[in-house]
């Protein structure tokens, strides 16, 4: 027999195989492909890092991943301290009373300008909330001030509120003809007050006419929205913060920072904030003793909670990711830091009662001082330089580039 030939496939395009790539265009063999215009690479997009917050080290919440290696410390005298300064810093019941009586006069007469308004009554009101320390319970002595928010359904014109602050004025004085009362004007409202005790009146209106406002005819915007701001956070701590441990603590932060100037830039939210955030937010889900709540506080600040990039605390009254921190400048957030670290150093050396306020000293901030006769504590330095400001050659180099360009 004759051998079988090998089947191949031919490769030459005459012999029936497939065109070479050149061939290719066009309509089949020996035509070639006309030439593709000259094509720019597609652009490089220079994507800029996304921003990641980072949570500072808490020794509360890594615990899990850094055990113990020593017993806990006991902190029954810390925590004796602890309550006796809140003792001393809680108003009398006798101030307490002052005080809430004159807010139920006051209280008594917006109800009834609500309810049954005189005739030709041109103030017409909406609602009144009480807001503030007072209503929290977390009032400092010496400070006999209550908030009260009082929403209008007119735009809020500097005349309206002076007629209803002498309204509300005269009503409190007819009611108790014995009480010496007086209204004085503010920026965001007005004030009732007697000898002992302050009412004051945050005036705001609908938010739906906050976009009506004239600044030569109306209040301020930023004070109205302030106090529509107070109301949602006093319902989140009425609903969120009822342990007592927090009102508490609430008190005793708002003690130190009236001691210390570094503490001066953390308002009263951040400080409601700060202080359920220590007691509540642990491993264990169950709220932390005093004592160790009060030394977290100085722990997380002088750990960078509220520096930039931190990831810090979102504030739970607002819509978007808000952290409460961005409301202090850069030199505040800085401040607060570095004062907090002082703080932490003296309290760890044994300087409790002078950081807490029974043996008030405000000057283990400022200078050094000594401690079990061989330690030395010296105050924490700014990290933070400001940019420098614009000179004036930078300003006519500036525009030489404009008159160029």
């Amino acid at each position: 027999m004759r051998p079988m030939r090998p089947m191949y496939r031919p490769r030459h395009p005459m012999m029936g195989g497939p065109p070479p790539p050149h061939m290719m265009g066009g309509g089949g063999w020996g035509i070639r492909a006309p030439p593709q215009p000259h094509q720019p690479p597609p652009p490089r997009y220079h994507h800029q890092p996304q921003f990641v917050p980072h949570l500072p080290f808490d020794p509360v919440l890594c615990e899990p991943v850094f055990p113990r290696v020593n017993e806990p410390i006991d902190d029954s005298n810390m925590n004796a301290i602890l309550l006796k300064r809140h003792q001393d810093i809680t108003p009398t019941p006798t101030e307490q009373a002052n005080l809430l009586a004159l807010v139920q006069k006051v209280q008594l007469v917006l109800d009834n300008l609500v309810v049954a308004p005189p005739q030709g009554w041109e103030v017409i009101i909406d609602e009144v909330r009480q807001v503030g320390s007072f209503k929290k319970n977390t009032i400092c002595a010496g400070h006999n001030v209550a908030d009260m928010v009082v929403v209008l359904k007119i735009l809020p014109t500097v005349e309206a509120v002076n007629q209803l602050g002498r309204k509300v004025c005269e009503e409190v004085q007819t009611s108790d003809p014995r009480d010496v009362i007086h209204m004085q004007m503010n920026e965001g409202g007005c004030e009732i007050s007697n000898p002992m005790c302050t009412v004051n009146l945050m005036i705001t209106t609908a938010p739906a006419n906050l976009r009506q406002l004239d600044k030569e005819l109306h209040l301020d915007y930023k004070p109205m929205v302030q106090a529509m701001a107070a109301i949602r956070h006093t319902r989140w701590f009425d609903e969120n913060a009822t342990h007592s441990s927090i009102k508490v603590l609430v008190r005793l932060l708002k003690d130190l920072r009236s001691r210390f100037v570094g503490l001066e830039p953390m308002n009263p939210w951040i400080i409601d904030l700060i202080a359920h955030y220590c007691i509540m937010n642990n491993p264990a889900h169950q709220p932390l003793p005093l004592a160790a709540a009060y030394k977290r506080v100085l722990q997380i600040l002088s750990a960078g909670f509220f520096l930039p990039g931190s990831l810090g605390m979102l504030d739970p009254c607002e819509a978007g990711n808000v952290r409460v921190h961005t409301a202090m400048t850069l030199e505040q957030q800085d401040q607060v830091c570095y004062t907090s670290q002082t703080l932490l150093r003296v309290l760890a050396q044994g300087g409790m009662k002078k950081v807490v306020g029974i043996d008030p000293d405000t000057s283990i901030t400022e200078t050094l001082s000594v401690w079990n006769q061989n330690v030395v504590v010296s105050p924490s330095v700014k990290a933070y330089e400001p940019p420098p400001p614009p000179t004036n050659e930078d300003d006519t180099t500036k525009s030489d580039v404009k008159v160029e360009s």
